[in-house]
């Protein structure tokens, strides 16, 4: 299998970078939208993959396998084109810092994305938390959630009540585990690009993202779905908890993430000087 050296990696990263900054809006909402539904599919799965099985073979396996299906998003968006907005945290500033990007351009960017992601990620957390979420009661006539349902709901109040209850701190906790999240995501993303096969790829983008959701880190997009999807399902969580407790500090620890530990090393390292 061949590889790319770092030095053409870092270039082809600005070189995408680029591309997306020229990208209207129209693109990048639609390709967001996208992007953020198939996050959440990877998300579903992992919530219906580790239900239960911690009960039985205790919560470090359940993360494993919860983790080991996940990156399906990923691979997903890399392998059909689509947007992920955690990923355009890197690759825009490697283009402004090759001078073929502006910073106007990466602001047009994030926000498309990051709107479309989140629009994508609820029309999913919609469709899951009414469909695959939910059993048939025949005895009442109703749907009721299920175990399924039960493990969304647990994981969207654990991705906001503790960091409620710990205030400050919890506040910069969830930053922290943004950081270390998105500096794994976007290693699977430059791992993608020194692959030259599908296979090569799917395996770069695998394990990176294996490791984040199994290390308990926050993502953005991620938690567009996760911490809906348990709303619906009637999570103790509410909309200002959700976003000022998780989405506002995570995503900023995802931009930190990014930004300082992958996008800035590697220009730095293999990036030609300009």
């Amino acid at each position: 299998m061949d590889l790319n050296p770092p030095d053409k990696i870092v270039e082809m990263a600005g070189n995408v970078g680029q591309y997306k900054a020229n990208l209207g809006v129209d693109q990048l909402l639609l390709r967001g939208i996208m992007g953020g539904a198939y996050i959440a599919m990877g998300a579903g799965l992992c919530t219906v993959c580790s239900t239960g099985v911690a009960q039985t073979l205790g919560s470090g396996i359940a993360k494993l396998i919860g983790a080991s299906v996940f990156p399906v998003g990923l691979i997903l968006i890399i392998l059909t084109g689509m947007e992920l907005v955690t990923g355009d945290m890197m690759l825009l500033p490697v283009a402004i810092m090759q001078r073929k990007a502006t910073f106007s351009q990466l602001l047009k960017v994030w926000t498309w994305v990051y709107i479309g992601n989140l629009i994508g990620s609820l029309i999913y957390a919609f469709i899951m938390a009414y469909g695959p979420l939910r059993t048939f009661n025949k005895a009442t006539g109703e749907f009721a959630v299920n175990a399924f349902g039960q493990t969304a709901i647990k994981i969207a109040e654990a991705k906001v009540l503790p960091y409620i209850a710990g205030g400050g701190l919890g506040w910069m906790s969830c930053l922290i585990k943004g950081i270390g999240c998105n500096w794994l995501v976007n290693l699977a993303i430059v791992g993608s690009m020194a692959s030259t096969s599908v296979l090569g790829k799917f395996f770069m983008i695998w394990f990176p993202i294996m490791t984040f959701v199994a290390s308990g880190f926050e993502h953005c997009v991620a938690n567009m779905y996760f911490i809906p999807a348990g709303m619906l399902l009637g999570a103790n969580v509410t909309t200002y908890g959700w976003w000022v407790w998780n989405e506002l500090p995570a995503t900023i620890g995802n931009i930190i993430g990014a930004v300082l530990f992958v996008a800035m090393v590697y220009q730095y390292a293999y990036g030609k000087k300009i």
